[in-house]
């Protein structure tokens, strides 16, 4: 592993780096007050995305895409991280899950993502599954060559932007030695279509104006052509797909802990207090200390994980290892940088109190911290017959 950047990884970082502090930055704080983006202050980032040649970066390049690796798709994603989740959301990054498309699916779906014509939107989780998401009760029975859908998904982020919705859905039960199994397929569906309601969400104190959703199924018709993969393989191209939005979360974090700790150094290397600049306590000079080592820790672990799915290794104990320490650093970090500005620290004069709201959701979704752990204890145990 080469523990340097390319000139090119180099590019991308400070390309994207330059892109949130110019036109993400300037909007965080309306949006935070209002809690919504407008949306041709969504427009505008999106066609601004296209003009420097990132949209769809992560896509494969024969349907258009920009076709990155893993390893430079987490450092572009680490320098999204420092800007808010509301805003980002417009630099194109289709779900990858769409590369499984076939046929006529191809130029429905897949090919208007990468251009950046129509955008999406991932639904899995539901008011009684979460992290079990064999326990799903959205259902599907097929009535010839189609399938008609009943049931409901929560905290399903931007499908109130989105052109059509990602689901996955029960099509039936298979007999195990543990007993009965769902079986998941996946489902491409349009907004708009009959018996497919989306509708607002909760409020979330963490990434305001990032919305999640709730999404309403009443003998909802879809044809077979929508269904993305194979009929009851949906649970194998979820698997898949975790690995990337996991190593997203993750990496996002670092990205968020750094724009935090780059608030954090000068303020203790200019503020006074005893007559002297606070970073000049152990108390305070410690805090900085442990703050740099999880975030360096954090960044290291993220990107070997993307640098091994790179290289074709198994990397699921690895992505869970970055995701459930990433996120957790992340949640360390705010905390002490708001402790080294003191009572300014919580006011929303600075974005450190926006940081420390949003960090608490990164341990929860795509994969709690309990699941990471289960993932890594489960690799490391089954080996030896544990």
């Amino acid at each position: 592993m080469d523990f340097g950047l390319s000139d090119e990884q180099q590019l991308i970082v400070d390309t994207v780096r330059s892109f949130v502090e110019k036109e993400i930055y300037p909007h965080e704080q309306e949006v935070e007050r209002s809690g919504h983006v407008p949306e041709e202050v969504g427009q505008e980032i999106a066609q601004k995305c296209k003009d420097i040649g990132f949209f769809a970066s992560n896509m494969p390049a024969e349907h258009g895409g920009g076709g990155l690796g893993h390893l430079d798709f987490t450092l572009l994603e680490r320098e999204l991280g420092r800007g808010s989740m509301a805003l980002t959301v417009f630099f194109g990054r289709p779900s990858g899950i769409l590369a499984a498309c076939e046929g006529e699916q191809i130029e429905r779906y897949l090919r208007p993502a990468i251009r950046g014509d129509k955008f999406d939107a991932l639904a899995m989780t539901e008011p009684g599954a979460g992290s079990d998401v064999r326990g799903m009760q959205c259902t599907a029975r097929q009535d010839g060559d189609d399938w008609v859908v009943n049931g409901t998904k929560h905290f399903i982020s931007h499908a109130d932007i989105a052109d059509f919705i990602i689901v996955f859905i029960a099509t039936g039960e298979e007999e195990t030695d543990r007993g009965k199994k769902k079986k998941i397929s996946c489902f491409l569906v349009d907004r708009g279509t009959p018996g497919f309601e989306i509708l607002p969400g909760y409020n979330s104190v963490s990434h305001r104006g990032y919305h999640n959703c709730i999404l309403n199924f009443e003998d909802c018709r879809l044809p077979s052509a929508q269904i993305l993969g194979e009929v009851h393989r949906g649970f194998e191209v979820a698997n898949e797909w975790l690995y990337a939005t996991r190593l997203t979360v993750a990496t996002m974090s670092v990205g968020r802990a750094r724009r935090a700790f780059d608030l954090a150094l000068p303020h203790a290397a200019t503020r006074k207090q005893f007559g002297q600049q606070i970073g000049k306590f152990q108390g305070v000079s410690f805090k900085l200390a442990d703050m740099v080592t999880d975030i360096d820790a954090a960044d290291w672990l993220t990107l070997s994980a993307a640098w091994r799915l790179d290289k074709g290794l198994p990397a699921n104990r690895e992505i869970a290892s970055a995701k459930v320490f990433a996120t957790e650093m992340l949640a360390r970090v705010t905390d002490e940088a708001i402790q080294i500005f003191g009572g300014m620290g919580l006011m929303d004069d600075f974005p450190l109190e926006r940081f420390w709201r949003d960090s608490r959701v990164e341990r929860i979704w795509d994969g709690t911290s309990e699941i990471q752990r289960h993932i890594i204890s489960r690799e490391l145990l089954r080996p030896i017959g544990g």
